[in-house]
């Protein structure tokens, strides 16, 4: 069992740190996205000159502050379950199909990873949003030829000229999303391993939310 409580305490400290930074970005998106909601109905509603960005702008925070929470909550499990048929299975039962359950949802995710790279690299993201600018931007490429060890360097230019933001980085949530909750989904894979394998050990449970134990309380 310390084969497995070893990469679980690596991995359990470093989903916490990671999503802990997630939540605190997942905060500012929202916010955000409810201030320019609010501009929104304020220059259409009041002045009558409704903003052509605003919709686009307030879906791309959306989508990120979405992408950033969706792991913690899967973490605390805070996602909706039907969890009648683990209850009433002995604990062994209940620990065997939790962990099969959780390897279906692995097999999911890696397939949605692989999905929202394709999304993020493929032609769509090559788009560009309708109304998004930013006055300057990076673009990446490949030089061919050997640089040490590689047959390729990367280039990163800087172009001083406006552009639209491409759609790549509104996908790139999903890509987020998914890989932060393939991380959490090996973790609870690990943890559901050593309360089947070692029930006597046990394991330290996920910490619950401050707000979750503050209602508990």
């Amino acid at each position: 069992m310390i084969l497995l409580h070893a990469p679980l305490r690596i991995l359990s400290a470093f989903n916490a740190a990671v999503l802990a930074v997630g939540r605190q970005l997942a905060w500012v998106c929202l916010g955000i996205m409810v201030v320019v909601i609010l501009a929104q109905i304020f220059f259409r509603y009041v002045i009558g000159d409704a903003l052509a960005w605003s919709e686009e702008l307030a879906r791309f925070f959306m989508l990120w502050m979405t992408g950033l929470i969706a792991p913690s909550a899967y973490r605390w499990g805070g996602f909706v379950a039907i969890d009648m048929l683990p209850q009433a299975l002995p604990a062994r039962a209940a620990a065997i199909l939790n962990l099969a359950l959780l390897a279906v949802a692995l097999t999911v995710l890696v397939v949605a990873v692989r999905l929202g790279w394709a999304d993020v690299t493929g032609f769509g993201g090559r788009f560009a949003t309708a109304s998004l600018w930013v006055p300057a931007h990076l673009e990446f490429g490949w030089v061919e030829g050997p640089w040490l060890l590689f047959e390729r360097t990367l280039v990163v230019d800087f172009i001083p000229e406006p552009t639209k933001i491409a759609k790549k980085y509104m996908m790139a949530s999903l890509l987020v999303s998914m890989v932060l909750m393939t991380l959490v989904n090996v973790e609870l894979i690990l943890r559901s391993l050593i309360r089947l394998l070692d029930p006597a050990t046990g394991v330290v449970a996920v910490p619950e939310p401050a707000v979750a134990s503050a209602g508990a309380d």
